[in-house]
């Protein structure tokens, strides 16, 4: 055979004679692979190994899969629930896919319709587009909102409406995934509910509005949004600033005269720059001025500046926070009582608050291997606080550290209280944001604290998480509703890209105070 057509088309017929040949028998070892998930997964002697159970059968496409992890997302252990939604977010192929949905359609468990959205999202099902747009409806926040999640991503401008209908809806949660789904969309008719919203009572939603009129940026949202500036305080000023700077292309920030003197010169004959013009028009500013600061009262805290006037202090009191810093010559100006970890951090926390504004509301929270807040709640910043705030401050020492391991060795081991210098780094961040704790329902995500300040100089290695991704996970995934900025300090010598990206994937400033 010399034509090099019928070669080809000879090559092709094999081709397609071997791929048939072979997919009934990936099939049936499929099938195989999944009635052994169904006969051991009961078995597994650990949540890791059930863990790895319901990863084998990763790439099956098939139905099978779908029935045999249903139940898997009924299970109390969140890393299973992860590993089974991992799997249903990975088909290619349409049977397994339509199965998917069609049980999201007929299980009215809660825990299974979540998963399954979960995984819809993260599969980018197009196809589940009929059944979310009935979820819109279902009687469980969380399921609307996941189904929000779902059409958001889709971009499809024929879900905009069904979408926009829920941007009053009684949960909050559901509110700001409206808001947010129609500014992922960059739709027009996230217009009039987020101008609406920025009057809403609580700061989540106002934060969803500002950002959602940021992104689809047209005129009439120029006005309202001075208006607010008028009001609003502390981060969501600046954010509004920030958002005025984004429409129009103007860099005033939260600057309530100038933009008043602005839109009195320019009110009817202003024009939105397109894209493309914004883009050259940021280049050029971007030569010729640094970055804009906003202008209205700071809180500063190891040179990282917040509008925020609802704070929370984290800090570490691992043992390793007894250890003295290796680069003292980055300190030896501060006046601290020591070169300790411990005497830098707490004078620091102790000068910063006792320069708080009255307006402010703060807290103090420290940690080893337990948690320990100074109040229950913000308090304002006012002189009584700001007094026992700072004293409550310097009294801060480092639990169970080198120095105790002397006490230890010689049988003092009460005295020592090693086990208590643990860094819990997951501890602390759940109770920062309010979370539940692991694999429970998010229902206190509405929480009154803006901002956070972590500080810490070691790797976690206490809690229920210790693995830095997975701390990273669970606290983007809690954050997607609190929309709480973290911004964290990282001091003395171990890996600093967890505490990096703790703070670059919650919209806050990574600073490294050295070792």
């Amino acid at each position: 055979m010399t034509n090099p057509i019928l070669r080809a088309c000879a090559f092709l017929l094999f081709v397609v004679l071997a791929l048939a040949s072979f997919a009934p028998c990936a099939h049936a070892q499929g099938d195989e692979t999944v009635r052994d998930f169904r006969k051991y997964f009961r078995e597994a002697k650990s949540a890791a190994e059930r863990v790895e159970f319901v990863l084998s059968l990763e790439k099956i496409e098939s139905p099978a899969v779908v029935d045999a992890l249903v139940p898997v997302l009924k299970s109390e252990e969140p890393d299973v629930v992860r590993a089974a939604v991992r799997v249903l977010a990975g088909f290619k192929t349409v049977e397994p896919i339509a199965a998917l949905i069609a049980t999201a359609e007929s299980d009215k468990t809660e825990s299974v319709r979540l998963g399954i959205l979960q995984a819809i999202f993260q599969g980018r099902y197009t196809s589940a587009a009929p059944a979310l747009l009935v979820f819109l409806s279902d009687k469980s926040w969380d399921v609307r909102r996941r189904a929000i999640e779902g059409l958001g991503v889709m971009k499809d401008p024929a879900h905009a409406e069904p979408i926009s209908a829920l941007c009053g809806d009684s949960e909050v949660a559901v509110r700001c995934a409206a808001l947010d789904a129609l500014g992922l969309m960059k739709s027009e008719l996230v217009l009039a509910p987020a101008t609406l919203a920025l009057s809403d009572p609580i700061w989540q939603v106002r934060a969803s509005a500002i950002n959602g009129l940021a992104k689809v940026r047209r005129l009439e949202s120029i006005e309202p949004l001075i208006n607010r500036l008028v009001v609003e305080e502390g981060r969501l000023r600046a954010d509004i600033g920030a958002a005025l700077d984004e429409i129009t292309g103007k860099t005033l920030g939260d600057r309530l005269e100038q933009w008043q003197s602005f839109w009195t010169n320019y009110k009817g004959k202003f024009q939105i720059p397109t894209d493309v013009e914004l883009a050259k028009l940021r280049a050029k500013q971007k030569e010729n001025r640094e970055k804009y600061k906003p202008a209205g009262p700071q809180t500063t805290y190891h040179g990282i500046d917040t509008p925020s006037r609802s704070i929370l202090f984290v800090i570490d009191v691992s043992g390793s926070m007894e250890n003295l810093v290796v680069e003292k010559e980055r300190f030896q100006d501060g006046g601290y009582p020591s070169m300790m970890r411990i005497d830098i951090v707490k004078t620091e926390l102790a000068r910063t608050v006792e320069r708080l504004e009255s307006y402010v509301k703060f807290n103090i929270l420290s940690f080893g291997t337990d948690v320990k807040p100074w109040k229950k709640e913000l308090v304002p910043a006012n002189a009584l606080n700001r007094t026992a705030g700072k004293d409550w401050s310097m009294k801060l020492e480092p639990l169970g550290g080198n120095s105790k391991a002397d006490l230890a060795s010689v049988g003092l081991t009460s005295s020592a209280n090693l086990e208590a210098g643990k860094t819990n780094t997951w501890g602390a961040l759940t109770w920062a944001l309010g979370i539940a704790g692991r694999g429970a329902k998010d229902k206190n995500y509405a929480v009154a604290i803006d901002t956070v300040f972590f500080l810490s100089d070691g790797r976690p290695s206490h809690g229920d998480y210790v693995d830095p991704e997975d701390i990273l996970r669970e606290v983007r995934t809690a954050n997607q509703l609190r929309k709480v900025v973290i911004h964290t300090i990282a001091i003395g010598e171990f890996q600093k890209d967890f505490m990096q990206r703790l703070a670059e994937e919650n919209g806050g400033v990574f600073v490294d105070l050295g070792r």
